[in-house]
């Protein structure tokens, strides 16, 4: 049966062209690795770029051979069929990840499988010929099936061994299922021997059984292949020993005397707790290595989160098992080949105040609301901490005209207000929203502040929650406290619904923000002013504030007329991704010119929003931020990012590969629609309608109306 994953997507790309790629780096990471060899750590491909393509099809080896670490290792899922020929293929059953069910319907059979009956398709009960007619598709329920319809054959050992071009890559066998094969009279070890009669190299094999390595160690010469003890959960029961794997990793000189290293889950490195928080890492790697045992670590899968602690960063992981305290592992086994060898390449001995390589403006969304209650004294401390340029305040008024940051005029978006007495003030307004909410101006600062923060949820239809350790913590401030925290830093104040709050509920919510910006006097730092409306930019001082308009929609183009009208009133722009690379079912088709165009007319452009989880990226960002991030810095030379997860875009802007940016390929942009167009017919998502040009009456707007009355300042 299929893996079911927490809801992840494919990105397949096509190989150099999607020369985002890699972000490897001839820069090279910092000398003094503390694996056991002092070399950088190998990047195994598992299956290919499994997390794009079908498991071990040639569209997927391809992909990791063009993208990843010029010394990347191919994984191969060893499976023998009736015939004896060797196949990569990541299970037994041939049912979950090829269409054989129909191809070859009602064949089902039955096995024993350690010792379990199953029914399904199985390798052994077609010799390689029958195979021919049948073709690899996606496995894993979660990825994207497009690619299904591409006819991927099922490949031999030899034909991958065969795709390896560069004496840097190697070739890793892992057999899973010796003793099955065993029952069927087939042998593992007579296919090994017809390798070697045939000169194929192969690097490393694998196995979770100790008398299968024993017996093979005699077949390969010492030095050239490497025998790896692949260690399963700690209570699995290893069937040589008849000893539990957490047992037998308890002796280490044990396992030196038939392997010369250890893959293991990277559970066994960092623990989790029940609440997938981390533990102290153990001393696994180091006690190993005083063994003279290699450390492998497995299971890095960018669309399988890990732990709240990377808040959905996969380069975060990666480097939480490179040159930590005192070790290194000597290699990872990822589905997403690419992301480490970016970690290894790019990021590695960065160090947290590394020097930038790039000028774009970090800005936050709400503070640090990846990791924090969005808008609270926490959320901004840590986005200061983490690296923002530019704090923003989403300014909000309370019934008695006090201006707070909130990033919603809704306080059920982002407090617990729903569950509290104030629930009977819902109401619905149609100027602002369809639906009901507990709206800012119908509390008093007094009640308001007595409110619990809740962190936000942008993706919690797809069980992806946010930093559950922290997510009431924090205190909802005032504009003037947010001055105050900020000082020092870059500033943005975004002002919505002012004309609303002025007409309707006679709030001033401008003249709340200058009184504010008056008494706090923030001349040592620079204030941004953002709205979607040129009625309330117009009415800032061009002189002593940085305007920004924002588009509320996105757009293909602008016309001249409209930019040049925007230049009356705004000195930037912000515009969101799909602006600059539409999409259709998270494929990127194509590009435009906005942001090119907009910087012609000295507008600077900014763009959001930058999430750390896979779901909010499009797939030819191979699910990894850092790699979204860089099509935009690199391809459209963005003034500025704006992101919930600062942290992620300041380490990316201190990454060794920019060094580079003129002599790599690979730091080139992303192609948008090469992934596209490697779709089948049959299977490819329609084309987007023309995204709207941007006119001269959607800029266009009446003054605000007058406010009535003294208005409650700060």
């Amino acid at each position: 049966m299929r893996h079911f994953m927490a809801l992840s997507r494919v990105l397949p790309i096509l190989i150099l062209q999607y020369s985002l790629v890699a972000l490897v780096s001839s820069a090279g990471p910092p000398s003094g690795w503390k694996t056991l060899q002092g070399s950088p750590p190998l990047v195994i491909a598992r299956g290919g770029f499994s997390g794009i393509f079908p498991d071990s099809s040639s569209l997927a080896y391809n992909l990791a051979l063009n993208t990843s670490s010029p010394n990347v290792i191919l994984w191969c899922d060893v499976q023998l069929t009736k015939d004896g020929t060797g196949i990569c293929f990541p299970e037994l059953k041939l049912d979950n990840a090829t269409d054989i069910s129909v191809v070859y319907q009602g064949k089902a059979k039955d096995h024993f499988v350690s010792g379990v009956p199953t029914r399904g398709w199985f390798s052994v009960d077609y010799n390689f010929q029958e195979l021919a007619n049948v073709s690899l598709v996606q496995g894993v329920y979660s990825r994207t099936n497009v690619f299904d319809g591409n006819k991927l054959p099922i490949l031999h050992v030899e034909e991958v061994a065969n795709l390896i071009k560069s004496p840097s890559t190697g070739l890793w066998l892992n057999i899973q299922h010796d003793s099955f094969f065993k029952q069927q009279n087939l042998s593992v070890e007579t296919f090994l021997r017809s390798l070697v009669a045939k000169n194929v190299t192969v690097s490393y094999i694998s196995s979770p059984d100790v008398g299968f390595l024993k017996r093979v160690k005699s077949i390969f010469s010492h030095g050239t292949t490497s025998l790896i003890f692949r260690v399963l959960e700690q209570s699995k029961i290893e069937p040589t020993t008849n000893q539990s794997y957490g047992k037998l990793l308890k002796n280490l000189a044990q396992i030196k005397a038939f392997a010369s290293g250890i893959l293991v889950p990277k559970g066994y490195i960092w623990p989790v707790d029940s609440s997938l928080y981390l533990q102290p890492h153990t001393s696994l790697v180091s006690d190993a290595h005083k063994e003279k045992l290699q450390v492998f670590v497995s299971d890095h899968i960018n669309d399988v989160p890990f732990s709240y602690n990377f808040s959905y960063d996969p380069v975060a992981e990666c480097l939480s098992f490179f040159n930590v305290g005192d070790f290194s592992v000597d290699g990872v086994l990822s589905d997403f080949p690419v992301t480490p060898s970016v970690a290894i390449n790019c990021f590695s001995g960065q160090g947290k105040n590394g020097t930038k390589q790039v000028d774009t403006l970090v800005i936050t969304k709400y503070g640090a609301s990846g990791d924090n209650p969005a808008c609270t004294d926490l959320a901004y401390k840590k986005a200061k901490s983490d690296g923002a340029d530019v704090l923003d305040c989403p300014v909000q008024m309370s019934k008695d005209g006090t201006p707070f940051c909130l990033s919603s005029i809704d306080l059920s978006e982002s407090t617990t207000v729903a569950d509290t007495n104030f629930k009977t003030r819902s109401t619905t307004i149609q100027e602002i929203k369809n639906s009901s909410g507990i709206y800012t101006f119908s509390l008093t600062w007094d009640e308001i502040k007595t409110l619990t923060p809740s962190i936000l949820k942008p993706y919690g239809k797809y069980s992806l929650i946010r930093n559950p350790k922290l997510k009431n913590q924090g205190k909802l401030i005032t504009l003037s406290k947010f001055l105050s925290l900020t000082k020092g830093s870059l500033i943005l104040i975004s002002i919505e619904n002012a004309a609303y709050l002025a007409e309707k509920q006679n709030l001033s919510v401008i003249n709340a923000v200058l009184d504010a910006l008056n008494k706090t006097k923030p001349t040592s730092y620079k204030v941004m002013i953002q709205s979607t409306h040129s009625s309330v930019l117009k009415i800032f001082d061009k002189s002593k504030f940085e305007r920004v308009y924002k588009v509320d929609e996105n757009i293909g183009d602008a016309a001249v007329s409209a930019i040049k009208d925007i230049k009356t009133f705004a000195d930037s722009v912000v515009i969101g991704k799909k602006s600059v690379f539409p999409e259709t079912s998270a494929f990127l088709v194509n590009s435009t010119n906005i942001v090119a165009k907009l910087k012609s007319f000295k507008l600077r452009v900014y763009v959001e929003t930058f999430s750390n989880e896979f779901v909010s990226q499009a797939w030819d960002y191979y699910s990894d931020a850092s790699i979204e991030i860089n099509s935009f810095v690199i391809g459209t030379k963005v003034n500025g990012i704006i992101t919930d997860f600062p942290k992620t875009a300041n380490r990316y802007r201190r990454n060794l590969c920019l060094k580079n940016v003129n002599k790599a390929p690979y730091m080139s942009p992303i192609e948008p629609g090469k992934l596209y167009q490697q779709i089948s017919d049959f299977f490819l998502p329609p084309l987007p309608p023309p995204p709207p040009v941007l006119i001269d009456s959607n800029v266009t707007e009446a003054p605000l109306p007058s406010v009535s009355g003294k208005v409650p300042t700060t």
